[in-house]
């Protein structure tokens, strides 16, 4: 294995990664290039931004802000593939996210940092696990910091954390249009928030012919069958977004 050269945080606006580029500066800073790189999906709050700011200010590195510029925002990457998301994974997480890393990562000389908390060891472990070529470091599991931790962190700090937060949303992610990684739950807090957004991505799943959520029932002969729930049929009961599973971004997910 080559030697480190660069250390790459990929910073997705979130809490978590925000405390991880912490830590790293405080390990690599002077010794290390540290790099602090967020992909812009087109569809995060405005308010991303400033805690993105805050953040480089604490850390005290410029972030790196890569996009792919074919695309506006994650309905335009919907649109334009005719693809939403399915067993391939997100689409939106291939174009934006996935594609952006492949072309910014030296995958011999680069230590990946990764805002995993401790609360998180099995999915960081199947993470790398899954993507063996990645030299990736999880400095929370390491610190043995969660995410309500993390937080406690920043508040210290006086910062700010993004206001998708206060909201009652679990992460940071895609507030402009909603993430398509989202059960009935999430969704049904999402239209209740953000009504008009709600009724845009309804329209794009009906303009695609796909749905985002889906429910199982038995067959004629006791064979689970999936059967697809439109956002514009969605229950405004159905789903509980406090215990659905935790579900994130990430920059490995999407297979093409």
């Amino acid at each position: 294995m080559k030697e480190i050269k660069r250390v790459v945080v990929w910073f997705s606006a979130g809490v978590t990664s925000a405390v991880a580029a912490k830590i790293a500066v405080n390990k690599y800073g002077g010794k290390l290039p540290v790099h602090l790189v967020n992909c812009d999906t087109g569809s995060e709050d405005d308010d991303n931004f400033r805690f993105m700011q805050d953040v480089a200010v604490w850390v005290g590195l410029e972030p790196e802000i890569i996009r792919n510029d074919k695309y506006t925002d994650t309905l335009d990457v919907y649109e334009k593939t005719g693809y939403i998301v399915g067993t391939a994974g997100a689409r939106c997480t291939l174009e934006l996210k996935k594609l952006l890393r492949r072309q910014y990562e030296n995958l011999s000389t680069d230590l990946q940092v990764f805002g995993y908390d401790a609360g998180e060891q099995d999915r960081a472990a199947r993470f790398a696990a899954n993507n063996p070529e990645v030299r990736t470091w999880f400095p929370l599991i390491d610190e043995g910091i969660t995410k309500d931790m993390a937080r406690q962190i920043l508040a210290k700090e006086g910062i700010q954390e993004p206001i998708t937060y206060s909201l009652g949303f679990n992460n940071a992610n895609c507030l402009k249009t909603g993430c398509v990684k989202g059960g009935m739950g999430y969704w049904n807090h999402y239209r209740r928030v953000f009504p008009e957004r709600f009724e845009r991505m309804a329209k794009v799943e009906r303009k695609i012919g796909h749905s985002i959520c889906s429910k199982e029932e038995r067959g004629p002969n006791g064979e689970r069958v999936k059967i697809p729930v439109f956002l514009d049929e969605l229950d405004p009961s159905a789903g509980n977004y406090n215990t659905e599973p935790a579900f994130q971004c990430g920059l490995f997910c999407g297979q093409y």
